[in-house]
């Protein structure tokens, strides 16, 4: 792998990459940006989102541009306005030492004239939608008869949105001996009939197999019925309690329908679809951007433009109508090497469309069960310990300690802990007891081909460990330490479900011993690991009553009418819970969730447990047990 300074940039560009950090070229930069400095050439560059792509012709572009001449020498097309506005953003921070070079963002939604305007004070660069290139080609608004580069960026997907016609009207005001930039995540036919219609003998570079995903996301799916689709979104929500996600849905009517959904019960979500005005779109993406939304409900068309750092999760709601587009979504979790994961919430009709997606995206899909209710209890008990231990204390709080001390006066240590945890945790208990179960059975009740050795794992023991996404773990790469660490069989170690400060596994009794004695005796990174057995085995229990509540509310948002001041429905509005939330603090009883501060994450290289031997947690879950089956 070549660094930045061996590809043959330029000085002004090496000092812009070094003020954004850039350490070493990704895989698509470091093979695509030495063939377009050394050659004027046409390029057709397959990678998946989140691979650097912008960088790879961003780099050369600016470095090709003559920044004395002020007419327009370069177009680049994407898809959406806010992938427009992200490019534009981009190659402003990497040109910022080039005096005199200048980049203009024309899109749908902001003022033609005011676009017109900018561009004939000099743009060398136009970063343009095709929709409003075209208007403005139309109107004889721009110029790019005499263009010397043309990128065409997300190509796949300008094409899945109905862009040929514009595209090749565009392209052919432009002059035949350009250099032409074609950038995809995927190969379609619509795809190499432009690239052999209005490009001369392309150079084609590849960054892992065609079509294929990354490698830095696993996939999941749980089947169910259509009926529990929504149910289903929100146990995964709650069985992650620290979910940052972009929830896929195929139409606009019911991005927004879900969107409110959410909101009714106390989830940080917002829509994001071509419905919205401009100026509502800018601020749903600034609040998610700030991590003030935890579930971003989108379109496939409106979320081409997100580019959020450490989205943990895409929640494919409802798979797409082109299953070439399931790489689109996937991609944006799992960027820049980081670890992501992407669901996919199924019927069994479904099922086919789960095959097809493996063979495009040459990775299997991990077939998981829904969260019981008495896992998701358990999973926030832990992640609330976890958050109460890794807490900041605010040395304003001392004043106010003698007063504190005296309310709390008579109360062992036990009973405080026990107390202060039943104020965040008594709601979520009181609905999930009365949940059924909706994962959807196989329906001979035998494990079908592509149903994983967890499913039928009677008499299996669930352990829980103190290591997570934390500490750079996801489900595979754990299971690979616990399978070389425990030195068993591929199949020895299963279910394993990863959170951030903590992870649960499941072994066959015969292998209970060996972990014990094992894991509790090794440390990673100087922190001793600590594993207990947990009483839930981890499968899915229908409760005899078959009851299914709304849900437990997230917050008590009072009078219902109070969303009239958010103005747009599914739109995320003022509340004072959510800020409690920012701050880091707890929220009161009555809001009846765990609530995860995407601004107070613990600082770096603290330990999720001390290194004393924790008390075991499932003491409370059996007391939860045996009262539930005294219920039943």
């Amino acid at each position: 792998m070549n660094t930045f300074e061996q590809l043959g940039l330029s000085e002004p560009i090496l000092q812009a990459i070094n003020d954004l950090g850039f350490k070493t070229p990704s895989e698509v930069q470091d093979k695509a940006i030495p063939v377009l400095l050394e050659q004027d050439t046409d390029l057709v560059a397959l990678a998946q989102t989140g691979t650097g792509k912008t960088a790879a012709f961003g780099f050369p572009l600016i470095q090709k541009i003559d920044p004395d001449n002020r007419n327009t020498q370069a177009l680049i097309l994407s898809p959406t306005r806010e992938l427009c506005l992200q490019i534009t953003n981009e190659i402003k921070l990497y040109s910022k030492y080039l005096k005199g070079l200048h980049t203009v963002a024309v899109y749908g939604g902001a003022s033609i004239t005011e676009q017109a305007r900018e561009v004939k004070r000099g743009a060398q660069i136009i970063v343009a939608t095709p929709g409003r290139m075209q208007d403005m080609i139309n109107r004889g608004l721009v110029n790019i008869k005499n263009i010397n580069y043309c990128v065409l960026d997300e190509a796949d997907e300008m094409l899945n949105m109905g862009f040929y016609e514009d595209i090749c009207s565009i392209l052919s005001d432009t002059p035949d001996e350009k250099s032409t930039w074609l950038f995809s995540a995927t190969m379609p036919s619509e795809v190499a009939r432009i690239a052999k219609k209005f490009m001369h003998d392309p150079q084609e570079i590849t960054v892992g197999a065609k079509n294929a995903g990354t490698a830095t996301v696993s996939h999941e799916f749980y089947m169910v019925n259509a009926r529990d689709r929504y149910e289903a979104l929100k146990r995964l929500a709650d069985a992650n309690p620290d979910i940052f996600s972009v929830v896929f849905c195929r139409t606009k009517r019911d991005t927004q329908a879900v969107a409110e959904k959410l909101i009714e019960d106390g989830y940080n979500a917002a829509a994001l679809h071509g419905d919205l005005s401009q100026a509502q779109r800018d601020s749903v993406m600034k609040s998610f951007r700030g991590r003030q939304i935890q579930m971003l409900v989108a379109t496939d068309v409106a979320a081409r433009g997100i580019d959020v750092d450490n989205i943990t999760h895409v929640v494919n709601y409802q798979l797409p109508d082109e299953i070439e587009t399931y790489n689109h979504r996937s991609g944006r979790t799992g960027r820049a090497g980081k670890l992501g994961t992407s669901m996919v919430i199924v019927t069994k009709s479904e099922i086919r469309k789960i095959h097809a997606i493996e063979k495009i995206i040459k990775q299997k899909f991990e077939e998981k069960p829904i969260p019981s209710g008495i896992e998701i209890c358990e999973i926030q008990l832990l992640h609330l310990a976890n958050k109460i231990k890794d807490t900041e204390v605010d040395h304003e709080i001392d004043n106010y300690l003698p007063a504190i001390n005296t309310v709390l006066e008579g109360l062992s240590k036990e009973e405080l802990i026990k107390k202060m945890v039943s104020v965040e945790f008594n709601r979520f208990i009181n609905y999930y007891k009365k949940t059924r179960d909706i994962s959807v059975a196989v329906a001979d009740g035998k494990r079908s081909d592509r149903e994983p050795r967890e499913f039928n794992s009677g008499g299996a023991v669930r352990y829980f460990i103190n290591i997570g996404s934390r500490d750079n773990f996801d489900w595979m790469s754990l299971k690979d330490f616990l399978r070389d660490t425990l030195d068993v069989g591929r199949d020895d170690v299963f279910k394993v479900d990863v959170k951030e400060g903590f992870a649960f596994f499941n072994t066959n009794p015969e292998h209970t011993d060996l972990v014990m004695e094992t894991l509790n005796n090794i440390t990673l990174e100087g922190r001793r690991i600590n594993v207990e057995i947990s009483k839930n085995d981890g499968g899915s229990r229908r409760d005899h009553n078959g009851r299914n509540a709304g849900g437990p509310k997230r917050f008590d948002r009072g009078d219902r009418n109070d969303r009239s001041d958010r103005g747009d429905r599914g739109f995320a509005g003022k509340s004072a819970p959510r800020s409690d939330r920012r701050d880091g603090k707890f929220s009161s009883a009555k809001d009846g969730k765990f609530s995860s501060s995407r601004d107070s994450k613990p600082a770096a290289g603290k330990s999720s447990f001390s290194d004393k031997k924790p008390r075991r947690s499932d003491d409370f879950m059996n007391k939860f047990n045996e009262k539930k089956s005294r219920r039943s």
